[in-house]
């Protein structure tokens, strides 16, 4: 892959993999657009209980995902037969972690102690969480086999997996609701249901595309036992990811909650600019997924140059794009927020905040990739340090002292959150670039003594 070669490269692996992230977005969108046409008591049911399905998942399935680099470093170094070997290991290790996640899920009395909510509420939380329990196997192995078809450059083959879920999860949505035809309405029940049936369809499509395709044979994918070796390694790269993903996850879902105490018109206007955040953050996210892959598949190779190459390349498409999303969200800022309320008071926040929105975007666009990047140079420990002091330190603590201290000429409010927030990103983009080239720095000698 030549310099001109390496956009339109990154490019070809990163647009299958944004319209499957964003089918797997569409799947929260409907189940709360559906339950939300139920009752209030199956929306809030669904609300409360995706909510701490969330908060296991995102934890285990960042331990999952290290399975990309490994096998993206087999694959640039063509060990086919390890490459077999290590997705294999990878569905072992997603088995393993699910046996950690079950329990916390079927035992939803852990988490109603600290909900505040109704009793009809607390009953279908329980049996919601009961059946995601059950889907939760699932969940993991299809985010296993979705790392490793990344990671071979077959994006297109999840993005149509994840496509065709999206359709039977609406039809199994309306059918287990709403019970029309005679069946019987389930409300947040049949939401959960409709959820264990969708998840393991979606590894068993993946897994059976992957056995009937003559394309993959040549990876010696054959069923073995668990090996401590590999699932150790595996492990060791997966945990520091694992509590990144947590890190980044909770700084926001505290923020969220701190927000609350603010009133309802403050929540409001902060729901409008989260949800435009997390929206947007799906195109330098799936930039960021395709650059480490690419960047990792290099470094398999022993071609260190070209993965640096990839990777600045891959890092100034990602700020390219944010800058550009940025800058929109600014010049229409009226008419976005209006799309999602008619609420005067609401939108005053919304329009309060959305200039701090335009920072954070940017810098939440230039972290995510470096901290692909070096996950494709298998380094995780530094940036998991980093994000702990950054997100946490910075933008969680120091932005309740801004929003609800004098700090700054304050108390600040939601705008003060939304500013530490920005800050923490600036100073996580800035210490993980910084620690990415002392990598680089690292490499050349090494490099130069292979050379001579």
């Amino acid at each position: 892959m030549n310099r001109q070669s390496i956009p339109l490269g990154i490019l070809a692996q990163a647009w299958p993999i944004l319209l499957g992230q964003l089918a797997s977005v569409a799947y929260g969108v409907i189940d709360t657009v559906m339950t939300g046409h139920s009752s209030p008591a199956d929306l809030a049911a669904m609300g409360l209980g995706a909510s701490v399905y969330a908060s296991v998942f995102m934890g285990l399935t960042g331990v999952v995902s290290a399975l990309n680099p490994i096998i993206a470093q087999h694959y640039g170094a063509q060990r086919w037969e390890a490459i077999g070997s290590s997705y294999v290991q990878g569905l072992w290790l997603a088995l393993l972690l699910s046996a950690v996640g079950i329990p916390l899920l079927a035992s939803p009395g852990l988490w109603l102690a600290h909900i505040e909510a109704a009793p009809d509420v607390k009953a279908l939380v329980s049996r919601y969480l009961r059946l995601l329990s059950l889907a939760l196997p699932a969940a993991l192995l299809f985010r296993a086999t979705y790392a490793f078809n990344v990671a071979v450059s077959k994006p297109k083959v999840m993005m149509t997996v994840q496509v065709a879920g999206l359709g039977l999860k609406l039809a199994l949505n309306y059918a287990l609701i709403f019970g029309p035809f005679g069946l019987p309405r389930l409300g947040a029940v049949g939401c959960g249901l409709a959820s264990l049936i969708v998840f393991w369809a979606l590894f068993l499509m993946g897994w059976i595309y992957i056995h009937l395709d003559p394309g993959y044979r040549r990876l010696a994918i054959r069923l073995a036992r668990p090996r401590g070796k590999a699932l150790t390694e595996h492990l060791s790269l997966g945990v520091p990811i694992g509590l990144s993903y947590v890190l980044e996850s909770t700084s926001f879902t505290f923020m969220a909650l701190l927000i609350a105490r603010l009133g309802t018109t403050v929540q409001g206007g902060h729901q409008i600019i989260s949800n435009l955040g997390a929206l947007s953050f799906q195109i330098p996210l799936a930039l960021s997924v395709a650059t480490a892959t690419v960047t990792a598949q290099a470094i398999g190779a022993g071609d260190l140059a070209r993965a640096r190459r990839i990777a600045f390349i891959g890092i100034r498409m990602a700020v390219g794009m944010a800058s550009i999303t940025a800058t929109t969200f600014w010049t229409f800022r009226r008419g976005i927020v209006g799309l999602y309320t008619d609420d005067e008071a609401v939108a005053l926040v919304a329009l309060s905040l959305i200039g701090y929105l335009v920072a954070f975007h940017v810098f939440d666009a230039l972290q995510g990739i470096i901290g692909f990047v070096l996950r494709a140079h298998r380094v995780v420990v530094v940036p998991m340090l980093i994000y702990a002091v950054a997100l946490w330190g910075l933008g969680l603590v120091g932005g309740y002292v801004v929003a609800f201290g004098p700090a700054l000429g304050g108390p600040r409010g939601a705008p003060g959150m939304w500013l530490m927030q920005a800050v923490a990103l600036c100073l996580t983009s800035l210490l993980l670039l910084g620690f990415y080239f002392w990598i680089l720095r690292q490499q050349r000698p090494a490099a130069s003594s292979i050379a001579r």
